[in-house]
C-alpha cells in the first residue's frame, strides 16, 4: 500500500509517496533523484527521531497506509553530511501559525446567514 511522506529539513518540506515495503536505502534515492545528494551523505530520522537504518522497511518504522495518509502525511526528519565527514544535527523549523481570521469570515451561530434585526 501507498505511504505518504513529508521529508523536513530545516526549511526544506518535500512531499512523496512509497510502498510501505520500500526500504529506507530506496526512499534515500528518491530524495537523490530531488536533491542531487547520495545516499550515504543522508540520514532520516522516524517520529521518534530515531535514525532509521538503510536495510529496515519503512512499515519496519510504523509507516504504513493507515499512519501515513495522503491528508496527514507521516514526517521524516533528514540529516545531510558536512564537508568534515559528520552529519548535522536534525533541525526542523516549525511552520508559522496562520494569522487569525477576520470577523467577517468567522463562523457565526446563525451558520453565516443574515440576522434580521
Amino acid at each position: 500500500m501507498d505511504v505518504f511522506l513529508m521529508i523536513r529539513r530545516k526549511k526544506l518540506t518535500i512531499f512523496t509517496d512509497a510502498k510501505d515495503t520500500t526500504t529506507v536505502l530506496e526512499l534515500k534515492k528518491i530524495i537523490e533523484g530531488i536533491l542531487k545528494i547520495p545516499p550515504q551523505n543522508q540520514q532520516l530520522f522516524n517520529k521518534d527521531n530515531t535514525v532509521m537504518e538503510d536495510s529496515h522497511l519503512l512499515q519496519d518504522y510504523g509507516l504504513t497506509s493507515l499512519t501515513a495518509k495522503a491528508q496527514n502525511p507521516a514526517t521524516i526528519g533528514l540529516a545531510i553530511r558536512d564537508d568534515n565527514g559528520t552529519f548535522e544535527p536534525l533541525d526542523l523549523v516549525q511552520y508559522s501559525a496562520p494569522p487569525d481570521l477576520p470577523d467577517v469570515m468567522k463562523s457565526q451561530e446563525s451558520n453565516g446567514q443574515e440576522q434580521s434585526s
